[in-house]
């Protein structure tokens, strides 16, 4: 908690926009059952047209326990090596998670961004901290995600008839640029391409790795 108390006035609340962003990455992890090993995945996309240009991941023993709020000393290690093995440099990086719909208003998404100096997001499935109002039914419909009256993020419908998810700001971007590229990149599906593609690879890195695979 210090850690992240000292690490978050670096963060910075604008950066990009949406013009700026033509590769976009999505971080995911996977967890071995019994949480000895967790693989990291990074997939790059083309902001434009969502295919892939570019993935890494890795794998590494965990040696941070379960924590509430605290995630990111588990995740990071993995994702920083994914991110390292990549052959491109994102232009933005969605996670799937928080970044400021956070206790102390420092989320994973902040974390790494603050870390990799790269523009990030977080894009949850589902709240974390805060309270909200239901966003309108259709696509692109928000609500302000709210703590101690302070916005802290958007609740967005990404598909009709779906569950919204729960958009914040990382490093270097702002609130509605996030929510933009969000909307962006869920044309199909509730939830991001990049986060899709993530998880998938993660997973798979995983099996691979416990001879699952």
């Amino acid at each position: 908690m210090a850690e992240q108390e000292r690490l978050r006035p670096l963060v910075l609340p604008q950066g990009i926009t949406a013009r700026d962003v033509h590769l976009v990455a999505g971080v995911d992890v996977a967890y071995a059952k019994d949480e000895s090993i967790v693989a990291g995945a990074v997939v790059v996309l083309d902001a434009h047209t969502r295919h892939i240009v570019d993935s890494a991941s890795a794998s590494r023993p965990v040696d941070f326990p379960y924590v509430p709020g605290l995630l990111a000393f588990r995740e990071l290690p993995a994702l920083l090596d994914a991110l390292a093995a990549l052959h491109t440099r994102p232009d933005a990086v969605a996670c799937d998670g928080y970044g400021t719909a956070h206790p102390r208003r420092f989320g994973l998404a902040c974390h790494l961004g603050v870390v990799t100096d790269l523009p990030t997001f977080g894009v949850a499935k589902t709240a974390f901290i805060g309270e909200y109002e239901q966003p309108g039914p259709q696509r692109g419909d928000r609500s302000q995600l709210t703590d101690h009256g302070e916005t802290i993020g958007h609740v967005l419908r990404t598909r009709p008839g779906t569950r919204p998810v729960f958009v914040s700001t990382g490093h270097r971007i702002d609130l509605d640029t996030a929510t933009q590229l969000t909307l962006a990149l869920t044309a199909d599906h509730r939830l991001p391409e990049t986060t899709r593609h993530a998880d998938r690879l993660s997973r798979q890195v995983l099996a691979d790795r416990l001879g699952h695979g």
